[in-house]
């Protein structure tokens, strides 16, 4: 696990933050960390890296995840750059996706559950699987966060505070609020640094590159490999290989790890297939001062509409819309190439109605332009391609989910069929 690089001086870097509540790495296995969003079709992108390399240290892969999982750092304050190329149809990377994630899970309008509101978080931060986005994240320990989408004409924010979880979107002037159990507020509202989305999706470098390397422990080469200079920030680059895992389509991953701090700055996933990257979240500005207290206080502007919701919708839970109205999945294998198996609960397309109405028959309407069907020992299904997720659903209501390929799937589906 050497680093090939010059030797020199470590740059002055920012003083490590004092510890608050210690940090663990979340222990997620690879297929539970793909399959969230593999279910639904999607998952998690351009490169954000500064011109030139820095010369740094020499340090083992070893020792940069030691210095990864022992960072003090628990606040920030920065701009995240949220790309993703999926290879989705044009008809997929707009509103229409929309209706494969929250279709199922929308409900009918704003009562009950808080997630037919336009501003829920399982609503809005599902955007984030597609496209380019900028965000602005502030950090204050795992009990105060905070995560704006900035878009041309409009803003789309999450705030949460202690107990307290606020979202507002400008657009509609709609806020949604939860009330979180006191006991696992945190918990509820990301990872282990607050910083995943409410909607179960990672909205900095640490949410994404902490569920791969928890995952990566054992089942994938990790090394260094140069360095590189982020946010204006010199930066160790780790790099995670699958290994032993023929039928995955994840290529790499590669992390940019701040020297001093030790805080990840940039993740950026690769497909096996080659070609751009299918991820890519990073710092273009942080600083990792304390951000004012001011920056976590929310009351809803005038006239806004504000739907109360459940703890249990912004929890993230087992995804947003559609995902959280199935069972909890069954990984079979393990590794990379492991697969997650969701009975949705129905025969056929049920996956994909549910309570959401036309939203569901859109969404299905989506999978039968897109997809292709399938045959087997099984029966018959439909296959949905990406560029690292691929989703087959059986005729019989069972979800086949994983970064695998589709003759992995439809293997798995036949050996359920004996």
């Amino acid at each position: 696990m050497a680093l090939t690089e010059r030797i020199g001086r470590p740059e002055p870097e920012e003083p490590e933050q004092p510890r608050g509540r210690g940090r663990k790495i979340a222990r997620y296995a690879v297929p539970v960390a793909v399959a969230g969003v593999a279910a639904a079709t999607i998952t998690l992108v351009p490169a954000l890296a500064d011109a030139g390399t820095p010369s740094l240290p020499k340090i083992t892969a070893q020792q940069l995840l030691t210095k990864i999982a022992a960072s003090h750092t628990r606040t920030l304050d920065g701009t995240v750059k949220v790309s993703t190329d999926l290879g989705l149809p044009d008809a997929l990377s707009g509103g229409a996706a929309d209706g494969l994630l929250s279709g199922a899970g929308q409900g009918g309008g704003n009562g009950g559950s808080g997630s037919g509101s336009s501003a829920a978080p399982q609503t809005q931060l599902v955007q984030l699987l597609a496209g380019t986005h900028q965000l602005h994240v502030s950090v204050d320990g795992p009990d105060r966060q905070k995560v704006s989408v900035i878009e041309p004409t409009a803003e789309y924010s999450v705030i949460h505070n202690g107990t307290q979880l606020w979202a507002y979107d400008s657009a509609s002037n709609q806020a949604y609020h939860a009330t979180l159990p006191a006991a696992d507020g945190a918990d509820r509202a990301g990872g282990a640094d607050g910083t995943d989305g409410a909607a179960g999706v990672p909205t900095t470098p640490q949410a994404a590159a902490e569920q791969v390397l928890a995952a990566a422990r054992g089942t994938a080469s990790i090394t260094v490999d140069g360095t590189a200079r982020v946010a204006g920030r010199s930066a160790y680059e780790l790099v995670v290989t699958p290994e032993h895992a023929d039928r995955t389509t994840v290529g790499s991953v590669r992390i940019a790890v701040d020297s001093g701090t030790g805080v990840p700055l940039k993740f950026t996933l690769l497909p096996k297939g080659g070609g751009k990257a299918v991820f890519d979240i990073g710092f273009t500005k942080v600083g990792f001062g304390r951000p004012a207290a001011s920056t976590f206080a929310f009351s809803a502007p005038k006239g806004a509409e504000v739907t109360e919701g459940k703890a249990s919708d912004a929890s993230g839970g087992s995804g947003s819309g559609a995902l959280s109205a199935l069972a909890a999945p069954t990984v079979l294998g393990t590794g990379w190439d492991s697969i997650a198996v969701i009975d949705t609960g129905g025969a056929g397309t049920a996956a994909t109605k549910g309570s959401g109405g036309q939203g569901g028959a859109d969404a299905q309407s989506l999978l039968d332009s897109y997809g292709t069907k399938v045959t087997g020992s099984f029966g018959t299904g439909t296959v949905f391609h990406t560029r690292l997720v691929n989703v087959l659903l059986t005729d019989k209501g069972t979800l086949y989910a994983g970064a695998v390929t589709q003759s992995a799937l439809t293997q798995a589906a036949a050996d359920g069929a004996k």
